[in-house]
């Protein structure tokens, strides 16, 4: 595994959990308004954690941490990831996944498995703009529809969420994409704020009306939706 980042201590990245947050790098998709560029692009310019280092800092942390999150980058790029969770597991520590969804045997695997508790699948767009949003002009479609199918299917705890950028999201967007996800158990519409540190500078966040008026087209079609990251 390459990890080059630890957040300590997280009442945010697992719900309901007070955790850790393990951070890769590498990603196969390169969205432009991602807002870790540096653990895709730059990887060069970053400083790795030796994996035994995370595990002896969980070591020490069981007594107060509950779960931990592994995020990225894109952690089912690595066919370490099912050992590293396991040793993860083993310490008693709940896991939570952030994924792209472009691996959906990984993730069936870790899943029967009993290696992850929580996923967190971001949905980049609805299918005819998916290509253009995440990135990558041969995107294989079908690997992300069935990890959308297998978690819609699934008994684990999971949530979908999509970034919204103003130069690719509209309204007509929003409401296929809720429609591909009907009955999907958590549907977060996340704002688009601007890290610092994208992959393609220069882009923007919908207006707080905006925001309102898109969750209020998505929530007929799931079971609970909700907004992130809107002041």
């Amino acid at each position: 595994m390459q990890i080059y980042g630890l957040n300590k201590l997280t009442l945010l990245d697992y719900p309901e959990h007070l955790a850790a947050t393990v951070f890769v790098g590498g990603c196969n998709l390169r969205c432009p308004f991602c807002q870790n560029a540096s653990l895709v692009t730059r990887l060069d310019t970053q400083m790795r954690i030796p994996t035994d280092e995370i595990i002896s800092y969980l070591k020490k942390r069981t007594a107060i941490l509950e779960g931990v999150c592994i995020t990225g980058g894109e952690p089912t790029i690595y066919k370490e990831l099912p050992e590293f969770i396991k040793s993860i597991k083993e310490l008693g520590y709940n896991v939570k996944l952030d994924t792209n969804g472009t691996n959906p045997d990984m993730l069936k695997a870790l899943a029967e498995d009993g290696l992850i508790d929580y996923v967190a699948m971001d949905i980049k767009n609805c299918r005819s703009k998916y290509a253009l949003t995440a990135g990558i002009s041969e995107l294989e479609i079908s690997l992300i529809e069935e990890s959308v199918s297998f978690l819609l299917e699934s008994d684990l705890e999971y949530e979908f969420r999509t970034t919204i950028v103003k130069e690719y999201h509209d309204r007509e967007d929003i409401l296929s994409i809720a429609q591909w996800i009907i009955g999907a158990k958590a549907y977060f519409l996340q704002g688009f704020q601007d890290s610092g540190d994208l992959i393609m500078p220069g882009l923007h966040p919908h207006s707080k009306e905006a925001m309102q008026e898109y969750l209020s087209l998505a929530r007929p079609y799931v079971r609970h939706a909700a907004l992130r990251g809107i002041d």
